[in-house]
């Protein structure tokens, strides 16, 4: 249905001061701290997770040398959404609105509810990630067990959620350094940004930026500021909904990727018979994760 003179009232007539509540700011392109971006030219993606061999063993004087297998591991799928929002407006309400261009008003908006949309699409993976949201391997995607071919397992959560603090981030730099591939080698990963919710950014400022331990009458060094603990420091993601939940990105490859299928396009173009004039903006894209041992994340106690 088309916007008409009867939805814009107010601006037919002189003596309108301001209009407002459409021209908020918006916080842009916070999944880009997370994701790994990548184009695509298909309908779906698919990445396959490979099994390396093992540990080398030792041979014997005169005997045969062992041989190894290697395997397809897991899938992760990747099925690209069309994102599309659009409106109309009459054309008398454009002839006849006596303050400021309908059309560059409502696309703004227009931008802002499609920006919006590509925002909690990405949070939504973290927001669900320890409950319903599960990662190729089969299992949620912060998860105790991830299972590897070998038989073990990898952690990206800790056995016990804990609120964001000294002791929970430097249990989760350790864990992140026990991860293994799947015939159970060390891969040496690597902590690189912590992502918080609004609620955390002071809490993380104090953990991070500080010189000395913090809340300790103790006189020591705080080993999280330092370039190796936590080396692009942190950010806000204020799409996230739990307040006490955080997560840690690696510098595992192939982890959290967004795939764009369609870069943003918009468009528009008038009726003959009514005169109405129609906008749109459309993309595709997918949000979704090859390895999980590219994050690491607790819910809060």
């Amino acid at each position: 249905m088309a916007i008409s003179r009867a939805q814009l009232l107010k601006e037919l007539l002189p003596g309108l001061n301001a209009l407002f509540g459409i021209e908020y700011g918006r916080y842009e392109d916070e999944h880009a701290a997370i994701y790994e971006t990548e184009s695509s030219e298909r309908s779906f993606e698919e990445e396959v997770k490979l099994s390396g061999f093992g540990a080398a063993p030792v041979k014997a004087e005169g005997s045969a040398i062992s041989y190894d297998n290697a395997q397809e591991s897991f899938t992760a799928r990747y099925n690209h959404e069309t994102v599309a929002m659009g409106f109309s407006i009459t054309e008398e309400a454009m002839e006849d609105n006596l303050y400021d261009s309908l059309s560059a008003r409502y696309t703004k908006a227009l931008a802002r509810g499609m920006a919006y949309t590509k925002q909690t699409k990405a949070a939504a993976l973290l927001n669900t990630g320890f409950t319903t949201f599960n990662s190729g391997d089969g299992v949620t995607l912060f998860n105790t067990a991830h299972p590897t071919v070998e038989g073990s397992t990898n952690a990206n959560r800790p056995a016990t959620d804990a609120d964001l603090n000294e002791t929970s981030l430097e249990q989760a730099v350790i864990d992140i350094a026990a991860f293994t591939d799947e015939r159970g080698l060390l891969i040496a990963a690597r902590p690189r940004k912590l992502i918080i919710p609004p609620a955390l950014m002071f809490v993380a400022t104090r953990l991070l930026e500080t010189t000395q331990r913090v809340g300790t009458a103790d006189n020591d060094i705080n080993a999280l500021n330092s370039n190796w603990s936590i080396p692009e420091g942190y950010t806000v993601n204020h799409y996230l909904t739990d307040n006490d939940a955080f997560f840690i990105t690696t510098d595992v490859p192939n982890g959290m990727k967004h795939f764009v299928r369609t870069a943003m396009q918009t468009g528009m173009d008038g009726d003959f018979d009514t005169g109405n004039v129609r906008y749109k903006a459309r993309e595709r894209y997918s949000f979704g994760v090859s390895d999980p041992l590219g994050i690491y994340g607790s819910r809060g106690a």
